[in-house]
């Protein structure tokens, strides 16, 4: 059922393959037929036929009730959704004179964005004369990334780009 949406599958009269493997509503392997056969199948049990893998050989159908099905899927989808965790970029902006109190408090909340679980973009911002001296400021992002070296990995190492330099961090695995 993987990567099929439920709008794709062939129900009924649709399913124009010669043969079939057909499963039974409880899940019993029924064989081998041709399309027609298991049609009839499906009309005595008053179920429909649902075509579940159109890319085996041969196609694989089965009998059941398609509002029932569908419904059940849509339920799986939202859960596998519900599931999922969206990581984030958090970016935290430093300038290269800044203060070891306010280097630190960046720092805890680099860590806070880190133990949630998202990644955290550091930006070293210069502005006029600061750029004649971005060589000399390499090492706030490297003291930043050491201080975080107990939860992080440094994903990407500094670079500059214009006017900053920035890394990347995300949680250690």
């Amino acid at each position: 059922m993987e990567g099929t949406t439920i709008s794709d599958l062939m129900i009924n009269e649709q399913i124009r393959d010669k043969e079939v493997r057909l499963i039974g509503e409880n899940g019993e392997q029924l064989g081998i037929m041709s399309a027609k056969e298991a049609m009839k199948l499906a009309d005595e049990a008053g179920l429909d036929l649902v075509k579940i893998a159109p890319t085996a050989q041969p196609p694989v159908c089965k009998i059941v009730d398609y509002g029932k099905f569908k419904y059940e899927q849509m339920r799986k989808e939202k859960e596998a959704k519900k599931k999922q965790k969206v990581i984030e970029i958090k970016e935290i902006r430093l300038s290269p004179n800044i203060d070891t109190n306010d280097l630190n408090t960046k720092i805890n909340a680099a860590r806070k964005f880190l133990t949630k679980g998202d990644r955290v973009k550091v930006t070293l911002r210069f502005r006029g004369r600061e750029m004649a001296h971005m060589n000399n400021s390499k090492h706030i992002l490297d003291d930043f990334a050491e201080s975080l070296s107990d939860i992080s990995v440094v994903e990407k190492a500094p670079k500059v780009e214009g006017r900053s330099m920035t890394m990347f961090l995300t949680e250690k695995r």
